[in-house]
């Protein structure tokens, strides 16, 4: 007998195709849900796998602490893609290492322990990153966690201005919340927390480990906001599937981060992916096309939809809708009836989080899918 600890969905997944996804069967699904965001050039995209596949034929992996060129170049790509002066690189495997970094990184620049996170936030599973994620039924059975974590309401820039004082190491949250539910920051609130952080010398730790690659229709979501933050964290599609996280950060904070390390750090195979992913995110202008794209979804949800949900809300191909029942049975509904593909952001929010490479004919299937469903 064999056991696993995910809990399994009743469709067997046996390749993929740009946005679709097709079973075992050979029932073919529309992803709409891109694995949690970490697939935004749809599946088997021929640029990743080229390359991927030219750098396996020479050498699967080698330890960061030996230089590579396919490593050299996605430090730089990342550099130079990074929002401001956030020139400093450190990779994992995973966006909860990732935030894990950042915060160690924050800890050990400023000296100081106190971390402020949002409500409703969510930032991985491990015990520093799980310590920061808001919901309870994330942390209670994994308690006691890492301490001095303090939760401010989302959104709300006074309770933020309180919180912090010269006791803050960092403060971490998500320019849009995913999990939490697809909730918007305005700019105005982001802002204020880099002011916040900036006047008692914490650092400020922007997790785009979701919103990032384009999603939200900037290259970051922190673009939109003209927000330059300490640290950017980045995972799930900077490799369109392949595992791997980034902590990028200021020169400030990575004068402390040296005793921090991986083992699979960046390696050559996965690094030559997310050259290859972040190349064609770029030259191919999908984030100002996840925009446009994201931007008639929402309208036409908002029209097909009308009254019959409590809201539509997002940015780019980011998108929650709220529903007055239960997201689970939709998103079965949707699955089984329909063949498309989604996600929950909670129990009431069905999210929509497609590869930036769908076109208005797949938002047109979608609507109509979820028409039938939800209304």
């Amino acid at each position: 007998m064999t056991g696993f600890v995910f809990s399994e969905k009743p469709i067997r997944i046996d390749r993929g195709e740009g946005p679709y996804l097709y079973a075992d069967d050979g029932t073919e699904y529309l992803d709409f849900g891109a694995s949690y965001a970490c697939t935004p050039l749809g599946h088997a995209h021929p640029a990743v796998v080229e390359r991927t596949t030219e750098q396996l034929r020479k050498l699967f992996y080698v330890q960061a602490s030996y230089p590579n060129d396919e490593r050299d170049e996605l430090y730089e790509k990342l550099a130079a893609l990074a929002p401001g002066d956030v020139d400093y690189t450190w990779l994992c495997n995973s966006g909860t290492e990732a935030n894990e970094a950042a915060l160690k990184f924050a800890r050990s620049a400023t000296g100081r322990s106190k971390i402020v996170a949002t409500t409703q936030g969510f930032h991985g599973r491990t015990m520093g990153a799980l310590a920061t994620t808001w919901k309870d039924k994330y942390k209670k059975p994994f308690e006691p966690l890492v301490d001095d974590v303090e939760f401010v309401p989302y959104g709300d820039a006074e309770a933020l201005a309180g919180a912090v004082d010269d006791e803050t190491a960092a403060v971490i949250l998500e320019p849009l919340q995913g999990e939490g539910g697809i909730n918007p920051a305005p700019t105005e609130y982001l802002q204020a927390v880099r002011v916040h952080t900036a006047r008692h010398g914490a650092a400020m730790i922007l997790d785009e480990i979701q919103t990032g690659l384009g999603r939200t229709g900037t290259l970051w979501a922190a673009e939109r906001h003209d927000v330059v933050p300490d640290m950017l964290t980045s995972a799930k599609g900077l490799a369109n599937g392949l595992p791997l996280g980034a902590t990028l950060c200021r020169e400030w904070i990575a004068e402390g981060a040296g005793p921090h390390g991986s083992t699979f750090s960046g390696g050559p195979a996965i690094s030559a992916a997310a050259n290859a992913t972040l190349d064609e995110l770029v030259e191919g202008e999908f984030p100002g096309h996840a925009a446009d794209v994201g931007g008639y979804l929402r309208e036409e949800l908002e029209v097909a939809l009308g009254d019959s949900v409590r809201d539509v809300r997002g940015s780019g191909l980011m998108v929650g809708i709220e529903v007055k029942r239960g997201a689970n049975r939709a998103l079965r509904d949707l699955a089984l009836e329909h063949q498309l593909l989604a996600l929950p952001a909670g129990r009431t929010v069905v999210r929509l989080l497609p590869p930036l490479v769908i076109g208005e004919e797949h938002v047109d299937r979608a609507v109509d899918a979820l028409a039938e469903v939800l209304a």
